[in-house]
């Protein structure tokens, strides 16, 4: 008898699974309960916008982003930072999760397959956000802490484009993943090499490059963003029709007895 293989799905986290970026709303969290100033916040959203928008695997950007992101929680206890980070993830990340997105990692979970967050936010960060949605597990940058505190400084690379597909071939080879057998979801061109990695690359919310990509291998894409417009828009509609509907009825009713 032959033994299943093992699968997995890897998930990207913003923009993929939540709207948004997971550091910002740490950081707004942060910023809301007194940690830094307007101006640290600022700096941090600025690197991360510049970061975002340059489209390129630049190292001067992913550095710079990459010390913005370990300044960002440098000097903080551990377990404040871990204690906050459960209130912020039930008042903002929550809220922003992508009901479709979560639906498909709940398929995976369904079908006996593990469900891996990948993301270039902090691994502990990461790690709350799975274990609060039941998933395997997350792979995520990893913040230096030493005595209860973070250092500022990161443990090897941000992971980020290359660095994620290097880090689910060594998740693979750690659990005994099949790759070509396993999937990978993400809303950015910037991941091309995760999801390249695997044998099922899927398109969420993609952004143009992505979208043009995905079309032209056929890849599967999704995009919650378009039904949630088309709900905005249709929604009210849908609604007089309902109640047209409603109100006709009972006359439909009558006119055959």
């Amino acid at each position: 008898m032959t033994t299943p293989r093992k699968r997995a799905a890897f998930f990207d986290v913003d923009n993929t699974l939540i709207k948004g970026s997971s550091l910002y709303f740490l950081g707004r969290g942060m910023y809301q309960r007194g940690f830094f100033s307007k101006k640290d916040i600022s700096r941090f959203v600025l690197a991360n916008l510049r970061f975002s928008l340059t489209g390129k695997e630049n190292p001067e950007e992913i550095k710079r982003w990459q010390d913005a992101a370990t300044d960002f929680i440098g000097g903080h206890d551990v377990k404040e930072i871990e204690v906050m980070a459960q209130e912020i993830y039930d008042k903002y990340i929550s809220p922003a999760l992508w009901e479709g997105t979560i639906a498909i990692a709940e398929n995976h979970l369904a079908n006996g397959e593990e469900v891996w967050l990948v993301t270039a936010a902090p691994e502990d960060m990461a790690h709350l956000i799975s274990q609060r949605l039941g998933f395997t597990g997350a792979l995520g940058s990893k913040a230096e802490h030493k005595d209860g505190k973070y250092t500022g400084a990161m443990i090897g690379n941000l992971l980020h484009g290359k660095e994620k597909a290097t880090a689910i071939t060594e998740l693979a080879l750690e659990r005994g993943f099949d790759l070509s057998d396993c999937y990978a979801y993400s809303d950015s061109h910037n991941d091309l090499p995760l999801l390249l990695a695997v044998g099922n690359p899927c398109a969420i919310n993609p952004d143009a490059i992505l979208r043009i990509r995905a079309l032209r291998e056929r890849w599967t894409m999704h995009d919650f963003r378009k039904a949630r417009v088309l709900n905005k828009f249709l929604g009210p509609i849908v609604c007089r029709f309902a109640a047209v509907g409603a109100f006709l009825t009972p006359r439909w009713g009558r006119s055959k007895d």
